[in-house]
């Protein structure tokens, strides 16, 4: 069967399934905006009853948001919430906690060192990397740009 692309390109249109955007954007922002609800609980909890400062109970939030979705990626949770939430579950430091935790457990069976001390950040060292890589950038051109205002 010979096509060129744009016969290709009607084939695959006429027969992929139709994405549902709206219920998936209103799945994505109701479980999003549940985690940051409750993320933002967390915090409150912890300023108003615990007496903690804000930047404390700051740490202490983020640190339960990846403990929970670490837990849930290793119960094999996290990816069917996922698959019915899409984007909302990728709410930075959940989808994170997400894609170290994933590789880690997949890889488990080769070792510690080979295995999961190997493969952990597959998943997420690119944005490490790259995100250090810009900050770095960034405050680079930042500093010249303050050394010529002044």
């Amino acid at each position: 069967m010979n096509m060129d692309k744009k016969s290709y390109a009607r084939y695959v249109e006429a027969r992929a399934p139709r994405s549902p955007i709206l219920k998936n954007c209103l799945w994505a922002f109701l479980v999003g905006g549940g985690i940051c609800l409750f993320a933002e609980g967390l915090n409150q909890i912890f300023t108003r009853l615990c007496g903690m400062t804000v930047e404390n109970a700051g740490t202490t939030t983020a640190i339960i948001l990846v403990l929970i979705a670490v837990v849930l990626t290793g119960l094999g949770l996290f990816d069917r919430i996922a698959k019915r939430a899409g984007g909302g579950t990728l709410v930075p430091i959940t989808g994170f906690a997400n894609a170290v935790a994933s590789p880690a457990i997949d890889a488990r069976s080769e070792g510690f060192v080979l295995g999961v001390g190997a493969k952990i950040f597959t998943v997420a060292g690119p944005v490490l990397l790259y995100g250090t890589a810009a900050g770095t950038l960034y405050g680079i051109i930042y500093w010249i740009c303050t050394l010529f205002a002044a």
